[in-house]
């Protein structure tokens, strides 16, 4: 590979980053779009190779970054969306795959769409501050826990994104987590490699997928990822969702532009 495209995957890797660690999600709804749109990879390729730079811990900057402004998680929360996200992503890698790539592609735009919407729509969760919502029971955690895992990892196989923007949304919602807790959960989320069948998936279809590629975008992504948790952490949660919702739209109207 030349050094113009590795290039052009650090700095979407950096991209991805930065939104992971201002708003919590799993960078692809940057690195997707981008992938395709500067280095030229098709919707399948772009969403797979999403996927497997998320298999590195590249948010654990964020985290650290999150929990050093004093914002905390359940780690047997995590675990439970987790198993739910395993089976999810694998289900909706088998879909894409079996989709035509510019239904794929109109099917996200649509999507991202959604979210812009949705996203600015979204009243601010009050929180209960420190993790006070997460439930006490553990047959309450697993059975408000469990279909958001299943929720969000159907998305993130479907789509190549991390599912963060079904997860975050339902956490703040389910839970009565604030806006940086739920974004916390979600970038700890990151850091198991629960995305690896729909990796698989995508690699064994189609020319595979460019691993020296990903490789830079991991790169850009794990710095991005730090400075956009710096920035998170002192944004009020309203003009974080409203900013995600304007480049949620800005991406689709990309992707709808490189389809004519």
């Amino acid at each position: 590979m030349s050094p113009g495209p590795l290039l052009g995957g650090v700095a979407t890797g950096l991209a991805g980053g930065l939104l992971s660690g201002v708003f919590g999600v799993g960078g692809g709804l940057v690195v997707v779009p981008l992938l395709g749109l500067l280095l030229g990879l098709d919707q399948r390729q772009a969403q797979g190779a999403a996927m497997a730079v998320r298999l590195l811990p590249m948010g654990l900057p964020a985290v650290l970054e999150y929990r050093r402004r004093g914002v905390r998680t359940s780690l047997r929360l995590v675990g439970v969306l987790v198993l739910g996200f395993l089976v999810g992503v694998y289900g909706g890698a088998r879909l894409a795959n079996g989709i035509p790539p510019h239904l794929l592609r109109w099917g996200f735009i649509l999507f991202l769409l959604g979210i812009a919407w949705k996203t600015w729509r979204r009243p601010e969760a009050a929180g209960a501050g420190e993790g006070g919502g997460l439930p006490a029971s553990g047959t309450d955690l697993w059975a408000r826990g469990l279909p958001i895992g299943l929720a969000a990892g159907a998305v993130s196989g479907l789509t190549g994104l991390g599912g963060a923007m079904v997860l975050i949304p339902l956490l703040a919602s389910r839970f009565q987590m604030s806006q940086h807790e739920a974004q916390l959960t979600s970038l700890t989320l990151l850091l198991v490699p629960s995305g690896l069948p729909g990796v698989l998936v995508y690699a064994r279809t189609g020319t595979g997928l460019p691993w020296l590629l990903v490789g830079g975008v991991a790169a850009g992504f794990a710095l991005g990822a730090f400075l956009g948790a710096r920035v998170a952490t002192r944004l009020r949660g309203r003009r974080l969702k409203q900013a995600f919702a304007v480049l949620a739209a800005a991406m689709a109207l990309l992707l709808a532009l490189r389809g004519r």
